[in-house]
């Protein structure tokens, strides 16, 4: 059994994400408490997902989010378009000249080295994209008219704010009356929704959300703080992720949601902040496909991994329809983008395959 995909001549975009792309700031080497300068990036958990599709993959992607019309929503943009992300969803707001009513997004991340671990300091309130509410974007226009056969949301924009839940599903429900297939990513903060209800909040909003979601993607933690699932035996304070209790989860998971289609994670294990045990496992039609697995892989940058993750899963599925194909797509995907700076991939194509038939790291010429 296969996805059911939209054929891609009938579809004006491969898939769109709905979500908030932040100005990441980044230390490099050094510590956010004491840098005086900065890289600037962008950086959003849904939004990365098509930058990988379009920049690594070839595929056509878009993103559904805002900005405050400034010189920093213009950077942001640019660096957007640099991506070969259709911008033609961003809504811009007005700049009200100090940023008292609606801003643009900030990330401070530092990369962690070591016994050191990454540190984010995100300065989201009020931005643009927190404000996005239902009838904000014209869903028959973009998943009828237009077409695109995949969305890509997730738990981090769904929790930023009443209106982008109550916006999440609508867009989820939109694609699901198009035919579009619909990618979720559970992603729970805490911190994300402490000031909207809690975990209560995010397990009534996940929960609905979950029943128009074909693809979903989070690990066992995820699973139960987002969706209520509790499977005797698994241990949350555990930094490496377990096979078995991600197994355990979705045969419970999809027992409530026979709508999922799929359920993926990646398998981390924390050795150091800079070396990771990185895999990654698939659940579809029954069965379970595991990745070819990355010891001890070399960390440069975290950020940003999974989301490389997902763009290499859903690349799998749209070119080729392959559960196998796709989870190795993005396990090697989501190893190479943590080799490099930044939340987004810098892979190729080529690369991500090399790296899938256990292509080594010996020099180039």
């Amino acid at each position: 059994m296969s996805l059911p995909l939209r054929d891609k001549s009938a579809c004006h975009y491969d898939q769109i994400s709905l979500g908030e792309v932040m100005l990441r700031l980044d230390p490099g080497e050094g510590r956010v408490r004491t840098a005086r300068q900065f890289t600037a990036w962008e950086g959003g958990g849904e939004y990365n997902t098509s930058r990988g599709l379009r920049k690594c993959f070839g595929l056509r992607t878009a993103v559904c989010t805002a900005f405050v019309d400034n010189e920093v929503g213009r950077l942001i943009e640019d660096f957007i378009m640099q991506g070969g992300v259709d911008t033609a969803f961003v809504k811009w707001r007005e700049d009200d000249g100090i940023g008292r009513s609606v801003r643009n997004g900030l990330n401070f991340t530092e990369r962690g080295f070591g016994v050191r671990g990454a540190v984010g300091v995100p300065d989201r309130g009020h931005t643009a994209a927190s404000q996005l509410k239902r009838g904000d974007f014209d869903w028959d226009h973009i998943f009828g008219k237009l077409g695109a056969r995949w969305l890509h949301t997730g738990g981090i924009f769904a929790a930023l704010s009443e209106s982008t839940a109550d916006l999440t599903i609508e867009a989820v429900q939109a694609a699901k009356k198009h035919g579009t297939i619909v990618s979720y990513d559970l992603n729970y903060r805490p911190s994300l929704w402490k000031s909207i209800g809690g975990q209560a909040k995010a397990r009534e909003v996940n929960r609905e959300i979950a029943r128009y979601v074909d693809v979903m993607i989070g690990n066992e933690e995820d699973f139960t703080a987002s969706l209520g699932f509790e499977v005797e035996g698994v241990d949350h304070n555990l930094s490496n992720i377990e096979t078995d209790a991600f197994k355990r989860m979705i045969e419970t998971a999809v027992k409530e949601y026979p709508n999922f289609q799929v359920a993926a994670t990646t398998l981390r294990g924390v050795l150091t902040a800079s070396r990771n045990d990185w895999s990654a496992i698939c659940w579809h039609d029954g069965k379970f496909y595991e990745s070819r697995k990355y010891p001890g892989l070399d960390i440069l940058d975290r950020v940003g991994g999974g989301d490389s993750f997902a763009s290499g899963l859903a690349f799998g599925f749209l070119e080729h329809n392959d559960p196998q194909l796709a989870v190795d797509c993005g396990a090697a995907h989501g190893a190479l983008a943590s080799t490099t700076p930044g939340d987004t991939s810098m892979a190729t194509r080529r690369e991500v395959e090399k790296l899938m038939k256990g292509g080594g790291a010996r020099v180039v010429r």
